[in-house]
């Protein structure tokens, strides 16, 4: 074995990159279950290519077949249901542990300098996951698939002067039909993988080049031996390779628990009106996208007063977007003199806890219709006016309330998990 990677290694530098990237990289000792989903998201990416390999053997883009084909995969292809289920509960399970890992680094710090282009990349990967999703979201080619591309496909009309043009473009048609399906299978098949396997890829060089954060959010790389060892950390490969995996192990366990039980899980993963095929004369009773986008659906849809200059649908694509713009420029909002929130004050604390229950919050209102009173006294839509405040003020005051805040000193050493 060793004459055969010497062998390798002479002619490209699998042991130099084994070692940089995993035996030899130093991780913090006292990373914790936080730590956990960043790992967890690249084993379910991988899963889901997997799993879209094999679906894409039987699926046909055609609008007159899609809907057919997946009942085909579903009922007479050996196994098919289940590489099927894999994959619409693993998009959900994606997403999950994204936001999860997200919400780590707002608990830490993780976009503190000199992590800043960590996290740029990072929230590029997340916007193209949501293009990712949407664009599969299309395929099955089923009553809630097509009329929900109908309506946010429909969202960039709303953009003065290109908009109906720019519609039009993206749908290759007037109206969603065989041409839009086509064009988004190719971008969910062959892209957009593509994009996201390279943004992947840059996003762990990153995080290696400067070093990865840890709970306490001070810098390993300034505490070192002799031997230029961080005194804080510890080799990755083994000591959280076993971790991850425990973590992979208690994924999968979960993941499979939904595939071969509660695979719709009430229809939050697969609604029920995708069971039937696209009918261009039956629209849904409530069009709404997939969960892990209906927070910016929600915030869309909050914005009602048609006195704005241009309109009410005009300014809730901006506030939608800009929903999504505001987390590229968290680091420089940040002005906090300490990263992590074990050594933040009341402030940084509740401002992050709203911000949590509001964007859980929104995410449910999105799925439910907005002139209903689904929470306490008030109707959808102004619980959804509230969270758009209250998710805005996070980001817009946090320079002030960052700065603001009362802190406690940082320790020169890592703590305990």
């Amino acid at each position: 074995m060793s004459k055969f990677m010497t062998w390798v290694d002479e002619r490209f530098p699998a042991t130099k990159v084994w070692e940089e990237h995993v035996s030899k990289y130093y991780a913090p000792k006292n990373l914790n279950f936080w730590y956990f989903f960043g790992s967890l998201a690249m084993v379910v990416m991988v899963l889901q290519i997997l799993t879209g390999i094999f679906l894409t053997m039987h699926y046909k883009p055609d609008s007159s077949l899609a809907f057919a084909s997946v009942e085909y995969i579903m009922r007479d292809v050996p196994g098919g249901w289940f590489i099927r289920y894999l994959h619409s509960v693993g998009a959900s399970v994606l997403f999950i542990v994204v936001y999860l890992h997200m919400f780590r680094g707002l608990l830490y710090g993780s976009h503190r300098s000199p992590r800043e282009l960590i996290w740029l990349l990072g929230m590029l990967l997340y916007v193209t996951l949501m293009a990712e999703a949407f664009f599969g979201y299309l395929l099955p080619w089923g009553n809630m698939s097509y009329w929900g591309a109908q309506v946010i496909i429909s969202l960039f009309g709303a953009v003065p002067g290109i908009g109906p043009g720019l519609s039009e473009w993206i749908r290759g048609d007037f109206v969603v039909s065989d041409a839009t399906l086509n064009r988004f299978f190719a971008f969910h098949v062959i892209l957009v993988p593509l994009l996201l396997s390279l943004l992947v890829y840059l996003h762990i060089v990153a995080l290696h080049k400067v070093g990865g954060n840890n709970p306490d959010g001070i810098d390993i790389k300034k505490n070192k031996d002799a031997t230029g060892k961080p005194l804080d950390g510890i080799a990755f490969h083994p000591y959280y390779t076993i971790k991850d995996n425990l973590g992979v192990a208690v994924m999968m366990t979960a993941l499979l628990a939904v595939v071969f039980f509660v695979p719709e899980l009430g229809g939050w993963f697969l609604e029920k009106d995708n069971f039937a095929p696209a009918d261009v004369l039956q629209t849904p009773p409530d069009i709404v996208p997939l969960w892990y986008l209906t927070p910016y659906y929600s915030i869309l849809r909050a914005v009602t007063f048609e006195w704005l200059p241009g309109g009410a649908k005009l300014w809730g694509v901006l506030a939608m977007g800009a929903a999504i713009v505001v987390l590229f420029f968290l680091p420089w909002l940040d002005r906090s003199p300490v990263r992590s929130i074990r050594y933040r004050g009341w402030m940084y604390k509740t401002a992050l806890t709203l911000f949590v229950v509001t964007f859980v919050m929104l995410g449910y209102l999105g799925t439910r219709n907005p002139s209903h009173v689904d929470l306490v006294l008030l109707k959808n839509v102004t619980w959804s006016q509230i969270g758009l405040v209250v998710y805005f003020a996070f980001f817009l005051l946090m320079p002030i309330y960052t700065r603001m805040d009362r802190t406690k000193p940082e320790p020169d050493r890592v703590t305990g998990q």
